[in-house]
């Protein structure tokens, strides 16, 4: 039955039929599980996470409007009266504040949360994000559990133990690892999802695609459209590309999750993506500034020598099919990319760790900000800048 095995007995990710289980070397255990369903009525497995304690649900605006109703009936039946409420909070970048995980402990201590009680996540990214964030602080720490309604919070954010908001002009520069206490996936919501919150998805798993499994690579090139139009067929096409991403992203966090070692190959496409987030005042949503950075990354690797001219158009053309942006004319300038990897160089220890890719599904790092000269950064963005003019796909 999904839910009751937590983790291997040794270090690392096992599969099974419903999720997956993870170990990690400092004994940090959790578990994600796919489930279609999770609110209906015949499905206990929210139920179960629950264990009957005090919750104090948070959802989206936009979940709110289209699962709310579930949510709320779910909870009468399964929960006790009187012991649960729902709460919508703000979405956006902008809402991703200290202010908004305060606001939620705020909530939380009004509803009557104790050290017992649950906080439960029901959302993206940033929802689980700031929830998170806010259940590691409350009490020195609660239990918080996520339903992860986005293809990014199922593939990337809903199985690792980051929480964190922006800060300080910088993007997650407040945070703590907080591992969920269950992790439950829904393919079910993705059906609602707006075509670009499911191409920013499809950015993250390209990620793990390029940097590790050149199957998922191969799989996403014939199928560009993946989630974007009706399932295909059974369903199992949408189900290998989930499951594939989750258990990459998984087996990598896995041996640093806490992220002791900062060379990190799920960094791909993460080192220009904040200053193009944040200088571009958030116009590009998350998964398209990460595509942004990984073309500029793959044009890097090229003029390094580090990988050939097909795997960089490869990976180029590739993101442009499923219709992601490869440029931003606005925030790819050499002076705001230069700042963004001296940012970078600073956050990981005064090493670049730039990761880029080498071969399909294989990938490598640029530790030095003099390996990448600025000549060479300029020369970079002049390929990106005329990869965006193109209308060839």
């Amino acid at each position: 039955m999904s839910g009751q095995v937590l983790a291997p007995v040794e270090p690392g990710v096992r599969e099974d039929a419903t999720g997956f289980g993870l170990l990690a070397p400092d004994g940090t255990a959790y578990r994600v599980d796919l489930v279609r369903g999770v609110f209906d009525q015949d499905n206990p497995l929210l139920a179960r996470a629950l264990a009957g304690r005090r919750v104090v649900a948070f959802v989206s605006p936009t979940v709110d409007r289209l699962y709310g109703d579930r949510l709320r009936a779910y909870l009468n039946v399964h929960a006790d009266p009187g012991s649960w409420s729902v709460h919508a909070v703000r979405t956006g970048e902008h809402h991703k504040t200290l202010g908004a995980a305060e606001q939620v402990c705020a909530t939380a201590k009004a509803a009557g949360l104790d050290r017992h009680g649950v906080m439960l996540a029901v959302g993206g990214g940033i929802v689980a994000d700031v929830v998170g964030f806010a259940a590691s602080m409350y009490a020195r720490g609660v239990r918080y559990i996520k339903i992860n309604t986005t293809l990014v919070g199922q593939v990337d954010v809903g199985v690792g133990v980051k929480t964190g908001v922006n800060a300080l002009q910088t993007k997650n520069m407040f945070g703590a690892y907080h591992p969920a206490h269950a992790s439950l996936n829904d393919p079910g919501f993705l059906a609602t999802l707006p075509p670009r919150e499911i191409r920013c998805g499809l950015a993250e798993i390209v990620k793990m695609a390029v940097i590790l499994d050149e199957d998922l690579l191969r799989t996403l090139e014939r199928y560009p459209d993946v989630f974007l139009g009706p399932p295909g067929g059974d369903g199992r096409l949408e189900t290998y590309v989930l499951r594939t991403s989750m258990r990459l992203m998984m087996e990598e966090l896995c041996p640093n999750l806490r992220e002791h070692q900062l060379t990190r190959l799920v960094d791909f496409g993460h080192t220009f993506s904040p200053v193009i987030e944040t200088a571009g005042d958030h116009r590009l949503e998350h998964g398209e500034a990460v595509a942004v950075d990984m073309a500029l990354s793959a044009h890097i690797a090229r003029l390094l020598g580090l990988t050939d001219t097909d795997t960089c158009e490869r990976i180029v053309r590739l993101l442009r099919r499923i219709g992601l942006p490869v440029h931003d004319a606005r925030t790819c300038t050499p002076e705001l990319m230069s700042h963004a990897l001296r940012a970078s160089w600073e956050r990981r220890g005064r090493r670049l760790h730039l990761v880029v890719p080498t071969a399909p599904g294989k990938a490598a790092f640029v530790d030095e900000l003099e390996d990448v000269p600025e000549p060479l950064l300029r020369a970079a963005l002049d390929a990106l800048a005329r990869d965006g003019e193109r209308h060839d796909v």
